[in-house]
């Protein structure tokens, strides 16, 4: 029996009964439903493909419901996207309508960034592409200088280096996409950004309040994650854990990525 199981997130080329069964032939072990993207409605149907796909092909597939996690992004520019040069000086506002950006300023999704950051903070937008440092706070706006220029567009992730945003793991969205997924019967919920075992314990909580029995898996992409008390404290908690390199790269830096990894699965042993 194989120990390493396959996850396969789906997307618009495998919303498909026959492209399902080719999968699950092929040897996947469990299906990712992304709720970032997608109603309620279209989620019922990808989990009933997947279900009748996998009976017809007489293998059990696992299904776990990918909770989105805080949105801490740019909003819009007015024209899709900018670029900014090294040196010059560009806003981050908190109450910027969300489509009024330019080469000057922009909104935020996350409207309580301006409290969680303090002047000579590091902020990396992009998955690190372009480099901010904060100058100062002028209440709802954020003033820094870019460090690292270039283009950005819409939507881009922002990390404060270093870690210590005070967002929670679970929104109100997320709530109300677990309902979802308890409802459809989810073996695993997957929550972002864990700050710590409270907040496995919440999402069980909340399962089992919707009469649900998921099991629950932690992303490790926050630093505050990978103490390692902290860390053993969600791996005993939750009933796995998930690597989430991209934004975890962002915040410990790439190099200490592979390390990192290594000690999670260690503790995870």
């Amino acid at each position: 029996m194989r120990r390493t199981k396959i996850v396969s997130t789906l997307g618009p080329a495998s919303n498909s009964l026959e492209v399902l069964r080719k999968m699950i032939a092929a040897g996947v072990d469990i299906v990712r439903l992304n709720f970032s993207h997608g109603t309620p409605d279209e989620k019922k149907s990808l989990v009933t493909l997947v279900r009748q796909a996998a009976k017809e092909e007489g293998k059990i597939v696992g299904i776990l419901a990918d909770l989105q996690g805080p949105k801490i992004r740019v909003a819009k520019f007015k024209n899709g996207k900018i670029f900014l040069k090294e040196n010059a000086e560009f806003v981050l506002d908190a109450v910027l309508a969300k489509d009024a950006g330019d080469e000057n300023v922009v909104g935020i999704d996350y409207k309580e960034l301006p409290q969680d950051v303090k002047p000579e903070d590091v902020l990396l937008l992009d998955d690190g592409r372009v480099v901010l440092v904060v100058k100062k706070i002028d209440g709802t706006r954020i003033i820094c200088r870019v460090q690292v220029g270039g283009e950005l567009s819409n939507n881009k992730g922002i990390n404060r280096q270093g870690g210590g945003l005070s967002a929670g793991a679970l929104t109100d969205k997320d709530r109300e996409d677990l309902k979802t997924a308890v409802s459809l019967k989810a073996d695993y919920v997957a929550i972002s950004f864990v700050r710590s075992k409270d907040d496995v314990e919440e999402t069980k909580a909340l399962i089992a309040k919707e009469g649900g029995n998921a099991g629950v898996i932690a992303k490790i992409e926050r630093i505050e994650a990978m103490v390692p008390d902290v860390l053993k404290g969600i791996i005993k908690s939750s009933d796995g854990i998930m690597v989430a390199r991209g934004d975890l790269g962002v915040e410990i830096g790439d190099a200490e990525v592979p390390a990192a990894q290594k000690f999670m699965i260690d503790c995870a042993a």
